[in-house]
């Protein structure tokens, strides 16, 4: 049996569950809705507050949807009642980051400003010049959007220059050695 598969997930008061035919399951809450289509072989119950996952055999691809499904699932419920957030830091002499509207513009270095456009269901802040906060209900889309910022300039093992998670530590090498 699957570890996380097989925990049960709290639906707490405030958050509608529906879950339709082919487990296309619709999460209400006080932050919005999230819909998601899960695999059709898992078999998700909602007995009151609690919903289960359970598989319908011990073959390897459902043994690996099994943990998935609930886990999605989890996102889901998390997302609509408390979010999802990740902040990012920007390093380097010069390197600053303003929003104007939905859009982010990043200065990093290149001969040009990178314009960035929030997408749906999404939200950027800037704090200071240096630190971005993207937060969002859906966790994919809100872990997507820091990692396409983060890949327009990656931080560098140097000077460690670029943009990082503010939890992401950066393993960094020593310089070129001089003569002797």
């Amino acid at each position: 049996m699957s570890r996380i598969g097989k925990m049960p997930i709290a639906v707490p008061a405030g958050v509608t569950v529906d879950i339709a035919e082919n487990n296309k399951v619709t999460v209400k809450g006080p932050k919005g809705t999230l819909e998601r289509i899960l695999p059709a072989e898992m078999e998700i119950k909602l007995d009151g507050a609690v919903l289960t996952v359970s598989r319908p055999n011990d073959l390897k691809r459902m043994k690996s949807l099994h943990g998935l499904t609930r886990t999605l699932l989890h996102n889901m419920v998390i997302g609509v009642t408390e979010g999802f957030k990740k902040n990012l830091e920007i390093n380097g002499v010069g390197y600053r980051a303003q929003k104007s509207g939905k859009t982010l513009t990043l200065f990093l270095g290149y001969s040009h400003p990178v314009e960035m456009t929030d997408p749906e269901g999404v939200e950027s802040t800037v704090e200071g010049q240096n630190k971005i906060t993207i937060a969002g209900i859906d966790k994919e889309k809100v872990g997507q959007y820091a990692a396409e910022i983060r890949s327009k300039r990656a931080p560098e093992p140097y000077k460690g220059k670029g943009i990082k998670y503010a939890d992401e530590h950066i393993r960094r090498k020593a310089g070129k050695a001089g003569k002797k």
